[in-house]
């Protein structure tokens, strides 16, 4: 009886990535020591001030494709498409980071204790789009009863590529230096993206079904925020907010190129 050809890559990659996560159900990556975060927010909250808006996609988007995942029965059945461009009502746009590329001087942040969480389920990797500050931990998780193979393909951070081959593995890394976009890919399911933006501040989102986005606590100032989606590019706009000032009239639009 022949076995089906796509057990042979899968099998050597989880043979290679069992003997290096041999010691349990997580495998850990250091990150070079950086100076401690400051412990209290320098933004006085009693003054904050929000920057508040919408992304659009503008015209008709692409049909999105069939993705084909019966090289491994363990991933979904059918249905599945290309998430590339995802439209919401009205043409929001979804998976765009939103974030403030420029503005706030030499200000300090404290780094979240709570873990940033990157799924792989269904053979496709929840949320597509995220955003971590410079030394939170990450948390990529497989919930999937089959091999996946992170690869992060940073160009100022770390790389790193293991594999996770036994379902309910977690691996962490802590991310050293800022850097907007952090790309991941699977080296077995080569459809399965995602993108982590890194930041040295709080002040990112990602816009959901409604092409929403929210960034809260800012202190008085003129910031550059900045729109990225992954294949339709990046758009800025110089925004100046005063104390307890929100502006929630910022609007991003894409087109397609």
């Amino acid at each position: 009886m022949s076995r089906p050809m796509y057990l042979g890559p899968i099998l050597a990659i989880a043979l290679a990535a069992a003997s290096a996560a041999c010691g349990g159900g997580s495998t850990q990556s250091e990150a070079p020591a950086t100076p401690p975060a400051p412990l209290v927010n320098p933004v006085d909250p009693a003054t904050a001030g929000a920057i508040a808006g919408r992304v659009a996609f503008e015209g008709t988007a692409p049909k999105p494709a069939p993705i084909r995942m019966d090289s491994d029965p363990n991933c979904q059945a059918g249905g599945a498409t290309d998430q590339t461009i995802l439209l919401g009502q009205g043409g929001a746009l979804q998976n765009v980071f939103v974030y403030v590329k420029d503005g706030l001087g030499d200000l300090r942040f404290p780094i979240p204790s709570t873990p940033v969480v990157l799924d792989q389920k269904g053979c496709l990797y929840t949320p597509r789009v995220l955003g971590a500050q410079v030394g939170q931990t990450v948390e990529v998780l497989n919930s999937d009863p089959t091999l996946h193979n992170i690869h992060a393909i940073p160009a100022a951070n770390r790389e790193f590529n293991t594999g996770q081959p036994i379902q309910g593995m977690r691996h962490t890394h802590v991310f050293s230096t800022r850097e907007v976009m952090v790309p991941f890919k699977c080296d077995v399911h080569g459809w399965m993206r995602a993108y982590i933006g890194v930041l040295d501040h709080p002040f990112f989102a990602v816009t959901g079904e409604d092409g929403h986005f929210e960034l809260t606590g800012l202190p008085a100032g003129t910031y550059t925020v900045e729109a990225w989606h992954e294949s339709l590019g990046s758009q800025t706009l110089t925004i100046t907010i005063g104390e307890k000032e929100t502006k929630s009239d910022v609007a991003f639009s894409f087109k397609a190129a």
